[in-house]
């Protein structure tokens, strides 16, 4: 089984072109099946990079106005073609590298196994402020949804497509998707991660600017995760009745493990 990596971008000329050539070069070509680049209407030569890669894997989606990095993500995740998604954000601050890791803890479809599993940042290069405000932010965040994710802002992460096309949209989901995996019934996990320093441009967002909309649609999350109501769902056999975890009701029947069809069954303790 192959995965589709989904990268949004806005304005990172002199960091995506490099981006998806790392990727095509590092991630084993039994794993990667494509790469999707949602260009979020840039006014820089990000297009023009991408053009002149010829990476046969690369498909160009461009968003005709600027509709924020969730919505990028949504149109890239809609598009994909592969069960499995690894999106990375298109700074190249994520490290591709990272991406078996991953895949090996998101596993097999069996009851046990995460539907979505996120990268903590080691070692995080940004600057004194933009740590502090994350680590508040995380704090915060944990404090009321109890998703004990301990890096939300972490852009590498790997899911089943089906599980979050099962998901409410809204304009900055791609901050709470942990919160959200968990109120749809579905188990999640992290691991380390590197981080690397932006080597072109400069970050969208301020820190006031990410606070006060952040602040904003937390308390719209926590309304959500209280209101989601789930309920056992059984399969009648005729014999017997089956439990159906939310991953398999997420799940084509004919879905088969992610660790067995990739060669990546090693434990992710290993």
């Amino acid at each position: 089984m192959r995965v589709s990596v989904v990268i949004p971008a806005y304005n990172e000329a002199g960091n995506i072109a490099r981006l998806v050539a790392e990727v095509g070069t590092v991630v084993p070509a039994a794993l990667l099946g494509e790469i999707i680049v949602v260009d979020d209407a840039s006014d820089d030569a990000s297009l023009a990079e991408l053009r002149a890669l010829g990476e046969p894997r690369l498909r160009i989606l461009c968003h005709g106005r600027r509709a924020g990095q969730s919505a990028a993500l949504r149109s890239g995740i809609r598009a994909a073609a592969c069960p499995v998604i690894v999106t990375l954000d298109g700074d190249g601050q994520n490290d591709p590298a990272d991406i078996p890791a991953l895949l090996r803890r998101l596993g097999s479809l069996d009851g046990g196994a995460p539907a979505l599993v996120g990268g903590i940042r080691q070692n995080r290069r940004a600057a004194g402020s933009r740590r502090f405000a994350s680590r508040f932010a995380n704090g915060l965040r944990g404090s009321l949804l109890k998703d004990e994710c301990p890096d939300t802002g972490c852009g590498i992460k790997a899911f089943r497509r089906a599980a979050f096309l099962e998901l409410p949209y809204f304009a900055t989901m791609h901050r709470y998707l942990p919160a959200l995996f968990l109120s749809y019934g579905h188990k999640v996990a992290y691991v380390p991660v590197n981080d690397r320093p932006r080597l072109a441009g400069r970050s969208k967002y301020t820190n006031l600017g990410r606070a006060l909309v952040g602040l904003h649609d937390l308390f719209g999350v926590v309304w959500l995760r209280r209101r989601t109501v789930l309920p056992p769902v059984s399969e009648d056999s005729g014999a017997a009745l089956v439990r159906l975890t939310p991953s398999r009701l997420a799940e084509p029947a004919s879905e088969a493990p992610l660790a067995h069809e990739t060669g990546l069954a090693a434990s992710a303790a290993s």
